[in-house]
């Protein structure tokens, strides 16, 4: 098998195709040797290397989980329900789908082309709780998000949800590529399934991103103390030395309550963004690792099963034996460390092992060489051979691998991003018949109009470093602000005239009535001045396809 990848190059182009074969030929027949999947996680398929990258929600009730979802979206999907009570009560897979639909659990674990199979091990319980909600999305043509229960709070902490929520939540952590755990700054406490559930994420602290959310409601004095309570509190869960990278800010479309930490929380959210947004440039480095922590894993435990086939008695004495082996593991873990030369760090948890080998019958296969050695070829020779495709790719799709749309705008945000030279877009038309359709902005055009001329507008037009002062004073997020810019510089030139600045207005006044902005904009909308393109065939947009 050696130099296997060099024979197959004609037939494998991708790193993900290589990953795939490499699991297929040299790490699935060991973990079916061993029974792997009887003591850790089940076996990969297709779907597992082939789909998006995902992104796993979590975090107690209300405290914006959500909104968060919706907020990255630009817009809700089916089921979605946003309140002060727990509103959330199943896991929910939000994928890209030209149509939009809900297809529900049972259903879901059966189709092979989508990475669940393995879920339906949880129980009818758990897949009665489980949705799959399919939504014409650009966010979602890149990454995929899935929605999770509010974790119970100290009073509720008795309650039964039916199913084993921290391992749920431990399934889907070691399948993701990202883990965005929201804490409210009203409410630090660590309630025990909170606890639980920050230990299932053990093992992937790599994938995992912490929320300081609803961090606009606090002034900058409690803001401070939330913070470091929230890093304290962590800090003992998770039993590490090492800092946890945690984000600030307010992650929702309304108005900022205070706007003190404004500056401190946009930068927080476009590192967040930025984060987020080269996720699919990464992904398959992602799995590689995965792939390779798996493989270390699979090889630490085919060696102490092999150990236990040893120790273990052909006839009398059985159940003692097992015990007592049991009992021993710490023992047995040491010994294999020192004779193969293996990590500490590469070992299953010894006390969960030493649960699940307490129901096991202990009918164990012989150590078997050869299996190992073609696991030591994937760890020591093949992986690094798959160095170069992976360079190659990174290089080849540097500017495709992002994701676009809602509020990954990058440039398009105008002035609400530093730096930004009001590049010249290009031009946009707008719909078909769009002259005869009266402008709705025009009733309110004159107020509007005091407001332009108060900032001394240049040869009718007003720069980005005019307007946004008066933008932000609205006190709406910037992200928001950058849409509602993109939206009304009709004509792409970073200036806004006379109606272009009234259709701004207006789209703030509907922002902050509640309202959602439009993804495209509506003929009604599409200033008089600006409808001589609308043959053009194009339409305008709050972000490029």
């Amino acid at each position: 098998m050696i130099g296997w990848i060099w024979a197959s190059r004609m037939s494998i182009h991708t790193v993900t195709e290589a990953l795939k074969t490499l699991y297929q030929e040299k790490l699935l027949p060991l973990e079916k040797y061993y029974d792997f999947s009887d003591f850790h996680s089940s076996s990969l398929e297709d779907a597992d290397f082939d789909n998006k990258p995902m992104i796993l929600v979590v975090g107690q009730c209300s405290t914006g989980k959500t909104t968060f979802i919706r907020y990255l979206l630009e817009q809700e999907y089916p089921g979605s329900r946003i309140g002060p009570e727990p509103t959330t009560d199943s896991f929910t897979a939000i994928m890209h789908g030209e149509i939009e639909g809900i297809i529900h659990g049972n259903a879901l674990t059966v189709d092979p082309n989508k990475p669940f199979r393995k879920l339906s091990s949880f129980g009818t319980t758990f897949l009665n709780r489980f949705q799959c909600v399919h939504l014409p999305n650009r966010v979602l043509e890149s990454i995929s998000i899935i929605d999770t229960p509010g974790i119970l709070s100290v009073a509720k902490r008795k309650m039964s949800r039916g199913y084993d929520f921290p391992a749920v939540i431990h399934w889907f952590a070691e399948h993701v590529d990202r883990i965005i755990l929201l804490c409210d700054a009203h409410k630090l406490e660590i309630s025990d399934e909170f606890s639980h559930t920050i230990m299932a994420l053990r093992g992937n602290e790599d994938k995992l991103r912490v929320v300081l959310n609803k961090a606009d409601m606090v002034d900058s004095q409690e803001l401070m103390r939330v913070y470091g309570a929230l890093m304290w509190s962590l800090g003992k869960v998770f039993c590490t030395p090492e800092v946890l990278r945690v984000y600030v800010g307010s992650f929702w479309s309304s108005p900022m309550r205070m706007t003190d930490n404004r500056k401190l929380f946009e930068q927080e959210e476009e590192d967040l963004f930025a984060d987020i947004q080269n996720l699919p440039r990464n992904s398959a480095l992602r799995k590689l690792n995965d792939l390779v922590k798996r493989a270390r894993l699979v090889r630490a435990h085919a060696y102490i099963i092999s150990s236990l086939k040893e120790e273990m008695p052909l006839v009398f004495c059985r159940e003692k034996k097992k015990r007592d082996l049991i009992y021993d593991l710490p023992i047995i873990y040491s010994r294999i460390q020192q004779r193969y030369r293996i990590s500490p760090g590469d070992f299953p948890d010894c006390a969960k092992m030493q649960e699940r080998l307490m129901s096991h019958d202990f009918k164990f296969k012989a150590f078997k060489p050869k299996l190992l050695a073609g696991l030591d070829e994937l760890l020591n020779t093949d992986i690094a051979k798959l160095m170069p495709l992976l360079s190659q790719e990174e290089e080849e799709t540097a500017d495709q691998l992002l994701v676009q749309g809602g509020p990954f705008l990058g440039s398009q945000m105008g002035p609400f991003i530093v730096g930004n030279p009001f590049n010249h877009y290009g031009s946009n038309g707008e719909s078909d018949n769009v002259s005869n359709v009266e402008w709705v902005v025009l009733k309110d055009k004159p107020k509007y109009d005091e407001i332009f001329y108060n900032l001394s507008p240049h040869e009718g037009k007003l720069s980005g470093s005019k307007v946004k002062g008066w933008m932000m004073s609205t006190h709406l997020p910037s992200s928001v602000l950058g849409r509602i810019w993109k939206l009304a510089d009709v004509d792409r030139d970073g200036m806004l005239d006379d109606e272009e600045f009234a259709l701004a207005g207006h789209l703030i006044e509907v922002k902050l009535e509640g309202f959602g902005l439009p993804h495209e904009l509506p003929a009604q909308l599409v200033p008089p001045s600006k409808r001589q393109h609308k043959n053009s065939g194009t339409e305008i947009r709050d972000n490029n396809d």
